[in-house]
């Protein structure tokens, strides 16, 4: 891992509370990778190891709803940082993990569901997204996932207003923590060249 960063939604906004941080990972970063995301080990020199940041991540995250696109990839790096300095996968410190890589392919079958591909079908601006950076991935896809739940909104305003359905709706309104998380990690590259093989072999899952 070289960079975590995440972004604090509540009531369905993005708020202004942000993670985001630079990591050393204490070994040469590939030029594949370098050429993704831009970032250089001598920019990473002086920058903290995991084990500095891991218990103000996991304050940052706990309790919370990770929302995460291609989130078995991520959690996995994440996992694998955890486990090396003797703790618990994420899942035991945040509320659930939710996936916007595998909502998209539900709602989107048979098409290009990375975030670019999301932030053009959505209309959102990802002009700045000249390089992989993963607070900016973090603040796309905040904006993507309430662009694909949108519906959610106006689910309740067909119904009558009893006061059962007012207290559902004050429950859906509440305050719940929700944090958009985006994982920059070096090996990104070498999971994008996975993945042209595999469509060069034709054995894509999707």
């Amino acid at each position: 891992l070289i960079e975590i960063a995440a972004v604090e939604m509540m009531n369905r906004r993005a708020g202004q509370n942000r993670f985001h941080v630079y990591l050393n990972p204490e070994r040469e970063i590939d030029a594949a990778a370098q050429e993704v995301h831009g970032i250089t080990l001598e920019f990473l020199q002086d920058k903290p190891l995991f084990e500095h940041i891991a218990k103000d991540f996991i304050d940052f995250v706990a309790g919370a709803e990770l929302i995460i696109h291609n989130a078995p990839f991520d959690v996995g790096f994440l996992n694998a940082e955890l486990g090396r300095i003797g703790l618990t996968p994420i899942q035991t410190f945040c509320d659930k993990i939710t996936d916007t890589l595998k909502m998209a392919k539900e709602s989107r079958p048979g098409q290009r569901n990375n975030l670019d591909a999301l932030c053009r079908f959505y209309g959102i601006d990802n002009s700045k997204r000249t390089l992989h950076g993963a607070l900016l991935d973090a603040e796309l896809l905040a904006d993507v996932y309430m662009a694909m739940t949108r519906g959610q909104d106006s689910l309740l305003m067909d119904l009558q207003q009893s006061e059962e359905v007012k207290q559902v709706q004050a429950h859906l309104s509440s305050e719940i923590k929700i944090k958009v998380l985006a994982v920059s990690e070096e090996e990104q590259s070498l999971h994008d060249a996975y993945i042209v093989s595999l469509a060069k072999a034709g054995a894509l899952p999707w």
